[in-house]
């Protein structure tokens, strides 16, 4: 195993424990600052394997955006926080899905490489001009609609919180 493994490693079961933490963490600010961490540690893999730009990316939109805006809105509509007694919290059904949706995943991975190398001898290095090129190119319109998405999702936080006080000062 050389070093690049070896941190490959760490910093997956870094991710997946982070990931795991926001999935069972009852309070929901705790489980986005668990997000940052998941996130990051991805971050730091795409680090590993020599994508920076990816990496930077990823903490720039991810971490720096949505999960700020995810933040963001929890606090601006004031929603509870922490557990709740009326949250309906059956656990076997969610852990069954989810290891179905696990071992399916898996088997598509597995199905799909079947383990094998992938020879890159002739295949160009990636650079920041062509993810740009195909992001603003081919996936404009989904780009564009995400940004759309987002925008509407903050101020719809803006009119509940709006609504919300007002009735709480009359």
């Amino acid at each position: 195993m050389t070093v690049t493994d070896v941190l490959l490693c760490v910093f997956g079961i870094i991710t997946l424990a982070a990931a795991v933490r926001v999935v069972i963490t009852a309070h929901l600010v705790r489980a986005g600052l668990w997000l940052v961490v998941a996130l990051g540690g991805l971050a730091a893999c795409f680090l590993v394997l020599t994508a920076e730009f990816v990496a930077w990316v990823q903490v720039l939109i991810y971490v720096g955006a949505v999960v700020v805006l995810l933040l963001f809105a929890v606090m601006l509509t004031r929603a509870p926080i922490g557990a709740g007694d009326d949250m309906d919290r059956r656990r076997w059904p969610a852990a069954v899905v989810g290891a179905a949706a696990g071992v399916g995943l898996a088997a598509v991975f597995v199905e799909t490489f079947r383990w094998s190398s992938v020879d890159i001898t002739g295949v160009e290095p990636g650079s920041a001009q062509r993810v740009g090129s195909e992001v603003f190119g081919a996936w404009v319109l989904p780009f564009e609609l995400l940004s759309v998405l987002l925008l509407s999702a903050l101020v719809g936080a803006i009119v509940v919180s709006l609504r919300r006080s007002r009735s709480e000062d009359a």
